[in-house]
């Protein structure tokens, strides 16, 4: 099939974009900037999902749409609410338009278990917003729809806006990781090798017009996991907790009530969660050499 993946240079979008290229799809990758991780076999556009002429014009004869674009880091959000709604609502009704002109057979959209939670600021607000306008675009326009609710990702090709990416930054180069909060919030982190390869496995029939979750399946408290990496790195490092003012984070769960519900996606094999970030700290380790002690 052909697919094109919105957002597809970014964390997530691009190892979705590598495990569909690996089932034999046509893959193209539509972003604000070009991929270093773009495969020869998949073609690479750069533009806007807030063009509306161009993604039109790109998601014709598109098979299925994988929607990553747009603003995803909460503080970002928090303080830019106007580009926020912008990039996220406008930007995904134009690739929403796009498929109901071009007849694409499903648009999957990437979410969030935040649109469960009173926390989130914009970011949760405009989540909440795209699948309510999914649902009615669906409603009125039978266009057939998969939204991926995710939880806490990690690994590779992460930056600075991932908070694990930037704490074992901040190990290696500093000695110190500093916590905002108590630490005993609790997290279900999911690698994203995993959340990717499930990520692929929802454009089946099975989850046609279905709302799926897709996060860890080791729940841990912050200050367990600081630990964990404190010990991976010979007890070397300080960890220090702050006082939290504010912030737009659950502590324990994102779930406040509500009646729409999703299906929890789990899969037989998972990257462990010490294994995960051992490999992290490897590579991180391996950049800061290279750079001389820059990571």
């Amino acid at each position: 099939m052909k697919i094109i993946v919105f957002g597809g240079s970014g964390f997530l979008g691009s190892h979705v974009a590598d495990y569909l290229t690996e089932n034999n799809h046509k893959v193209l990758v539509f972003d604000k900037r070009t991929s270093p991780y773009i495969k020869p076999s998949q073609e690479m556009i750069v533009g806007d999902i807030l063009d509306k002429k161009a993604v039109e014009e790109i998601t014709k004869g598109v098979d299925i749409v994988y929607h990553f674009a747009g603003i995803a880091d909460i503080n970002q959000a928090k303080d830019d609410p106007y580009q926020t709604i912008c990039t996220n609502i406008i930007g995904t009704t134009n690739i929403l338009e796009a498929c109901r002109i071009n007849n694409v057979k499903r648009f999957i959209f990437a979410s969030s278990v935040y649109v469960y939670s009173e926390a989130g600021s914009f970011y949760r607000t405009s989540k909440q917003a795209c699948e309510i306008i999914i649902e009615n675009y669906h409603k009125q326009y039978n266009i057939d729809f998969t939204i991926l609710r995710y939880g806490s990702l990690y690994g590779p090709r992460s930056d600075d806006s991932n908070w694990i990416n930037k704490i074992l930054k901040q190990a290696l180069v500093e000695k110190k990781i500093t916590r905002i909060g108590d630490g005993n919030e609790i997290r279900e982190y999911i690698h994203v090798h995993d959340a990717a390869r499930l990520s692929v496995k929802v454009s089946s029939e099975e989850f046609k017009n279905q709302y799926v979750m897709i996060t860890g399946q080791q729940s841990i408290r912050i200050k367990d996991l600081l630990i964990m990496i404190k010990e991976m790195l010979n007890n070397e490092i300080e960890l220090k907790y702050t006082k939290q003012d504010y912030d737009e984070h659950y502590e324990i769960t994102p779930y406040n009530f509500r009646p729409k519900l999703a299906k929890r996606l789990i899969d037989s094999s998972y990257v462990d969660l010490g294994q995960g970030l051992l490999e992290q700290l490897n590579t991180l380790f391996d950049t800061k050499i290279k750079k001389g002690n820059k990571v």
